[in-house]
């Protein structure tokens, strides 16, 4: 791609010269808040469960706050028994019922929405910088007014996360329906697994993933370019942006189908993954992360042909 060294090149010079815009720090606040609202939502969520619920069918490595049950000792089915009498089912904060209904269709899109707060904003923050020196290079630095047009670049990116939460939603309806996951909103089979891993590594050498994520390391502010400044042109550069996020990073955060959606340590393990690859201007990690994908599906695999627990 013949065009990487010069926007590299361009790249580096804006941030070199460390000049953004007056209301930098203002954004920083805006991501931060937003970011921490979804921490907080998820958190939240999970915390309301531990007491009553077994988290071991929360995904991988949910087991360990298990702990902090307070059936901890008994049976799975005392466990069971008495989570239905304490905490009917679908009743905890956040939580969809098993009917899933429009409301609890609801609090799957919001659960979505949050997991793209905590995990997709704080790695837009290089892109963002790079837009605030954007449009501090073309003498709006000096006033606050630059600051507009990178706070709406934020929601514009949002927006386009928002629309994948909206797909997301849809897809774990129907996985639910279909019997292909649990109440805890883990996959119920081996199968769902590997072949979300195994789509998700595979991707990872597509063009389609090497181009947009090039588009992460190097944006391009295609409205300021043309001279276009304010609120509706950086809505418009976040939309530009975040779908080249999209295209980089969808595959890693379905990942989350394979290890259980209410999971909060891969949600903090897959939203690190991502900020260090759309950080790191490297061919190698985005092949490894690939390569660790498809390898852990054949494992799987392996496990499923040749002898394993159940699933």
């Amino acid at each position: 791609m013949t065009f990487l060294p010069s926007f590299e090149g361009t790249r580096k010079d804006r941030l070199e010269s460390g000049k953004t815009g007056r209301g930098w720090p203002f954004v920083l606040m805006t991501v931060a808040v937003l970011c921490l609202t979804g921490w907080t939502y998820l958190v939240a969520m999970v915390a309301d469960m531990v007491p009553v619920m077994d988290m071991t069918q929360a995904g991988p490595g949910m087991g360990i706050l298990n702990q902090f049950n307070l059936f901890k000792g008994l049976s799975a089915e005392a466990r069971a028994a008495l989570a239905v009498i304490c905490l009917p089912a679908g009743a905890t904060f956040g939580m969809p019922g098993p009917d899933m209904g429009p409301a609890d269709l609801f609090r799957i899109f919001a659960m979505w929405t949050m997991m793209a707060l905590a995990m997709m904003l704080p790695s837009a923050l290089p892109m963002l910088r790079a837009y605030s020196a954007e449009t501090a290079g073309k003498g709006e630095g000096a006033t606050l007014s630059s600051t507009v047009p990178v706070v709406m670049a934020v929601f514009g990116y949002l927006a386009v996360w928002v629309g994948y939460a909206v797909v997301a939603t849809a897809v774990q309806w129907g996985l639910y329906r279909f019997g292909a996951m649990n109440d805890m909103m883990a996959p119920v089979s081996m199968a769902l697994t590997t072949s979300v891993l195994f789509a998700a590594g595979l991707y990872q050498f597509t063009p389609a993933k090497q181009a947009c994520l090039a588009r992460c390391w190097y944006p391009r502010f295609v409205f300021a370019a043309l001279q276009r400044s304010g609120a509706h042109a950086g809505f418009r550069e976040g939309l530009v942006q975040g779908l080249a996020c999209l295209g980089c990073c969808w595959a890693v955060m379905t990942v989350m189908f394979a290890v259980g959606l209410m999971n909060i340590i891969w949600i903090a393990l897959l939203g690190g993954v991502m900020a260090l690859e759309k950080s790191l201007p490297s061919r190698v990690l985005p092949a490894a992360i690939g390569v660790v994908l498809i390898v852990w599906a054949g494992l799987l695999t392996a496990l499923i042909f040749f002898g394993s627990p159940a699933g």
